[in-house]
């Protein structure tokens, strides 16, 4: 389990419909198994979530967030999420 703060933002700002992501931090993505993609399961603000990592220009990495799971959390795009996100890693299937 991984935690850490993040803020929601959009995967492409000319979509403001579209997929919202939180950036893992610089610091733990060799912790998250490096720049890898996985099916992630965590929580938001308390409320559990199920997503991928995916990759970000520049050797980051982010978690994408569906619509659903934002709306448990109360979050939207631009918001800071609570006080934590936590991610149990598991290596996606395929």
């Amino acid at each position: 389990m991984v935690a850490f703060t993040g803020r929601v933002r959009r995967w492409r700002e000319d979509k403001p419909g579209g997929m919202a992501v939180v950036d893992v931090p610089a610091d733990l993505v060799a912790e998250l198994g490096g720049r890898r993609q996985y099916r992630v399961t965590g929580t938001i603000e308390d409320a559990p979530f199920t997503g991928s990592t995916m990759l970000v220009a520049g050797g980051g990495l982010c978690v994408g967030v569906s619509k659903a799971a934002l709306e448990a959390a109360g979050a939207a795009a631009g918001a800071a999420v609570g006080d934590e996100v936590g991610l149990d890693i598991a290596p996606a299937a395929g």
